[in-house]
């Protein structure tokens, strides 16, 4: 089409409403989440539930604060 934009374009389909658990191992107390208004949970591994849109967003922050996806997982309209 002619004028027509991709940007400002919001997602309507069904990837928009399409939820991912991370399984993240070795997160590391930094800056970043000092930053939090939550405290920080020491453990062996968090479970991080995400949009599909913020999926490789999310995947940069995890690397950024030393952690590792052990596991990507769909997340049922159930849970």
């Amino acid at each position: 089409m002619v004028g027509s934009s991709t940007l400002g374009r919001t997602e309507s389909g069904p990837a928009s409403n399409r939820l991912f658990r991370y399984e993240v191992t070795g997160m590391r107390q930094n800056t970043e989440t000092d930053a939090n208004d939550y405290p920080f949970r020491s453990s062996s591994s968090i479970f991080i539930t995400v949009p599909y849109s913020r999926m490789n967003q999310e995947m940069q922050r995890i690397t950024r604060m030393g952690g590792k996806i052990v596991n990507i997982e769909p997340v049922s309209a159930g849970e």
